[in-house]
């Protein structure tokens, strides 16, 4: 299904706004590929650990650097989405990391609010020249706690972020002040939909009280020109192999079969700097 890179007209709002929605960017076929392989995952299931939102409830997540030939690599380096991040962020874009996040039935939990270049400030990235992009694995609503964002709020800057518990979160005095000014926005989506934000925009999400799951997964890049002036547990800039989007279909073979296996997880419990930052992209 050729789609290529978003329309140029929708620059501008996502300068203005934070944030583009893509409606339909992956298929049915295509999404539907995608969840089943990842709830058929072994190697997604034993290296994802949980993050506690303090009022009981809890989201699994899985994290990788490093995009690979398999399904997930395909959905990460694919046309439609790299060329999108190309064009929104003005430059060669790298692959900074990919995760899935998994938000169940009654149990998934809250994320506080957050900017994720409140996290990656830390990384050594001088500049919040990177772009998260949300794929709706499952449909996301109010109900089963879609993505909900601070319309615009990514023109206040990087604002200040406190570890508390197993996240951490946006100055809530600030995040408070800037609620009255900007407009709230809960971003409902279908499977197949994309979410382009900038790394400073504020977001968060409610817990799950549905009977429906609600897994995403999430490719985020940094500009080329923002190589990163230290190391860290993400990647400094590493060339991006971008492939066409009849890949992802294609991934679906024995070809590609087993191949998350091989992915660079990131584990918690063996990456200390993983396990502090209560690192995700998702809210």
């Amino acid at each position: 299904m050729a789609r290529g890179p978003i329309d140029p007209n929708k620059l501008q709002p996502y300068r203005e706004d934070g944030y583009v929605l893509e409606r339909g960017l992956f298929d049915a076929n295509e999404i539907g590929l995608l969840g089943r392989a990842a709830r058929e995952d072994k190697a997604l299931d034993e290296h994802a650990f949980g993050r506690k939102d303090g009022e009981g409830g809890e989201i699994r997540l899985s994290l990788w650097n490093h995009p690979g030939d398999g399904l997930y690599g395909m959905f990460a380096r694919c046309r439609s989405i790299v060329d999108s991040v190309e064009l929104l962020l003005g430059g060669e874009v790298y692959h900074y990391h990919s995760k899935m996040i998994m938000k169940e039935p009654k149990i998934g939990g809250a994320w506080a609010w957050h900017q994720d270049y409140g996290y990656w400030y830390q990384n050594g990235v001088l500049f919040p020249l990177l772009c998260s992009v949300f794929i709706a694995v499952d449909r996301a609503t109010k109900e089963n706690g879609c993505l909900q964002v601070l319309k615009g709020s990514h023109l206040a800057g990087r604002v200040d972020h406190v570890l508390a518990g197993d996240q951490a979160g946006a100055d809530l005095e600030r995040v408070r002040a800037l609620s009255e000014r900007l407009e709230l926005v809960h971003v409902e989506m279908e499977p197949g939909d994309a979410l382009f934000f900038d790394s400073n925009l504020l977001h968060r999400s409610d817990q799950n009280h549905s009977d429906h799951p609600r897994w995403s997964m999430i490719c985020c890049y940094n500009a080329a020109r923002n190589d990163p002036y230290k190391d860290s547990h993400h990647p400094r800039y590493t060339p991006l192999n971008k492939v066409d989007d009849a890949m992802i279909l294609a991934a679906g073979s024995t070809r590609f079969a087993g191949s998350s296996a091989e992915l660079a997880w990131l584990d918690p419990a063996k990456d200390a700097s993983a396990a502090s930052l209560a690192e995700t992209t998702e809210a």
